[in-house]
């Protein structure tokens, strides 16, 4: 039995709009690079032919993968989120207890995570410290830096 993961729309969007660039586009282009290296003659010491099968291989695996991840997904709705205490799809503000720095992150999904855009994978140490926790409290989160202590401002969606 596969594992469900659940995607946001926009997320499980993406997905697709991969899986359709790989199959439209990626999987033509290799079956031409194999045609051209059949033609060049004796495919028993043609590296280009080796090269453009194992390409092959690698993209229908690649593929098949999303197919499933796409057919598993399940999307969650964002509405229905509880803001009373931080879930996966919260917006979570914080204060770095020790310097008074506020960020801002969403906690996602990993295949979603986008450290530039504010998403954070629910299982970074800083999403894992603060699932599950309310306004107010502060969390501790071991980083490679040390312990650092964090206090959830606001959670929202």
């Amino acid at each position: 039995m596969e594992e469900v993961k659940y995607y946001s729309q926009e997320g499980l969007d993406a997905l697709k709009k991969e899986l359709s660039q790989l199959e439209s586009v990626e999987r033509p282009k290799i079956s031409q690079a194999i045609a051209e290296a059949r033609d060049k003659g004796d495919l028993s010491e043609n590296a280009e032919y080796d090269a453009a099968k194992e390409a092959q291989g690698l993209l229908e695996m690649k593929i098949a993968n999303l197919r499933n991840l796409i057919a598993t997904a399940r999307v969650l709705d964002e509405s229905k989120i509880d803001v009373s205490k931080v879930l996966i799809y919260s917006i979570v503000k914080i204060k770095n207890v020790k310097n008074g720095m506020t960020m801002t992150y969403t906690i996602v999904p990993e295949s979603e995570s986008d450290f530039k855009a504010g998403k954070i994978s629910v299982s970074s140490p800083i999403a894992k410290a603060l699932i599950g926790n309310s306004k107010g409290d502060v969390v501790t989160v071991q980083a490679p830096v040390g312990t650092m202590e964090f206090e959830i401002l606001d959670i929202s969606r």
